[in-house]
Order: structure tokens, then sequence, then C-alpha cells
């Protein structure tokens, strides 16, 4: 599980900085091509972090269920 932990925080991380870099470069120029890029990468980062908590729910619901299921 500690690589997924790592993978999924860098996915997620990976994308809410340039998310916010391009909400600076909005607030600052006002350019409708930063404000779609940082939408669209805001997007990702939660689509990223709701996968990520899904995994890691249905992934312990599993092996609960697997273990309750041995014994």
């Amino acid at each position: 599980m500690t690589i997924f932990y790592w993978v999924m925080g860098v996915l997620i991380v990976g994308t809410l900085v340039p998310s916010v870099f391009f909400l600076l470069i909005y607030a600052f120029t006002g350019r409708d091509e930063a404000a779609r890029r940082a939408r669209t990468l805001w997007n990702v980062t939660r689509v990223f972090a709701f996968l990520g908590i899904d995994i890691l729910v249905w992934g312990h619901l599993i092996v609960a269920i697997w273990q309750m299921w041995r014994s």
C-alpha cells in the first residue's frame, strides 16, 4: 500500500500545483486559457483524489472480507 499512497500523492500534487499556478496566472493576467487549464487540472486532481479514496476503501473492504472468510 505504500507504493499506492506515493503514486496517488504524486498524481494529486502533480496536478494540484500546476492548477494553482495557472489560477494565479489567470488572476494576474485575466487570460481565459489559463483559467481553462486551471479548471481542467483541478478537475483531474479531484478525479485522482476520489479514485484514490475509492480504491483505498474498497481495497480495505475486500481484504477484511477475505480475512473473515479465511478464518
